[in-house]
């Protein structure tokens, strides 16, 4: 706990484009509980490379993603914003931690599977131990809350293992880490398959909304999203497009859906997607013009980096000196 507040640690990986999904239901709510909390807010770019990226892209896209962190509103002077590449104590105390990983424990990981099905050709060591570089980036801060979906609840689960198995050998070194449950972020879902999240992998364009797509991209792909032939807007499990519409406009306006289903009452489907697709464009656009804007302005964001990464490496070095000393390595001369 650091100054007074407990601390949150989460990250975003710098591969692909953000969606709307990755806006609505984790950066928006990100930046509401940043004055709660002591945050740290990571560009996972170290967990990007157990899929091949091209390194020019990479650190394209790392940047980029940095940037919108501070667009979508996280204050680099309230929250550490970083590069985990910058930051060398997330490998180190990975490596130490994989020293208290139980190979059963990392097989049963079904991201692993999932991941080493579609990278058939690749399924190398990190991919393998991916969840414990992951366990590293929250235990090194003594993070007491991170936010997780449903898909990283194990990995979250893996990590409190090894923090009390490691505490039981050495004592109270690492605080064990809960799931940060607050007001539910939006769980949006594919357009073209309202079954499946909206994903920055999808290989269907159409399903996602891209943080930097223009208004009449937008507004075309909702014209596009998969509803049914029910023609009526009502909140159902029995219509999960017209479902996915209603969760994405409360997102953006605030209402709930039974607010939605009486504003849209006898009105079609068109007129609906049409509203959605305004809604959408109008919470983007502020976000759009705040990451324009901050991409011009290059030694802004050179000093964030910097600073940021000092700030990370200052806090996250008090729990890997200590873990160091605890497993027995020879103290550093200074």
């Amino acid at each position: 706990m650091l100054d007074g507040k407990k601390t949150l640690f989460s990250g975003m990986q710098a591969t692909g484009n953000l969606t709307l999904g990755n806006y609505l239901g984790a950066l928006k709510n990100w930046v509401k509980i940043a004055d709660d909390y002591q945050t740290f807010y990571s560009v996972v770019d170290m967990h990007s490379i157990t899929v091949r990226q091209d390194p020019a892209e990479l650190r394209k896209r790392a940047r980029n993603l940095l940037t919108l962190y501070i667009a979508a509103g996280l204050d680099p002077e309230k929250n550490c914003i970083y590069y985990q590449s910058h930051v060398s104590g997330h490998a180190e105390l990975a490596w130490i931690l994989n020293c208290f990983t139980y190979m059963g424990e990392l097989n049963r990981m079904t991201q692993f599977k999932d991941k080493a099905a579609k990278h058939a050709d690749n399924i190398n060591a990190g991919l393998f131990t991916y969840p414990v570089l992951m366990a590293a980036d929250i235990l090194l801060f003594q993070a007491d809350v991170v936010p997780v979906g449903i898909d990283q609840m194990q990995h979250l689960e893996l990590t409190r293992d090894l923090a009390v198995r490691f505490n039981n050998v050495y004592g109270d070194v690492f605080t064990v880490p809960e799931p940060y449950i607050g007001k539910s972020g939006a769980k949006i879902m594919s357009l073209q398959d309202p079954m499946k999240k909206m994903s920055k992998s999808d290989e269907n364009p159409n399903g996602s909304i891209y943080l930097m797509d223009d208004p009449d991209t937008i507004i075309r792909k909702c014209k596009r999203a998969v509803t049914d032939s029910v023609a009526c807007v009502r909140y159902s499990d029995e219509q999960p497009g017209i479902k996915n519409l209603i969760d994405i406009y409360c997102a953006c306006t605030g209402k709930t859906p039974a607010e939605v289903e009486a504003e849209f009452d006898g009105k079609g489907y068109g007129d609906f997607k049409m509203g959605v697709g305004e809604a959408i464009v109008s919470v983007l656009k502020p976000l759009q013009d705040n990451y324009a804007d901050l991409s011009k302005n290059k030694d802004y964001i050179d000093k964030v980096i910097k600073e940021n990464a000092e700030k990370a490496a200052y806090f996250s070095n008090k729990t890997l000196r200590k873990v160091q000393k605890k497993v027995g390595f020879p103290e550093r001369i200074r």
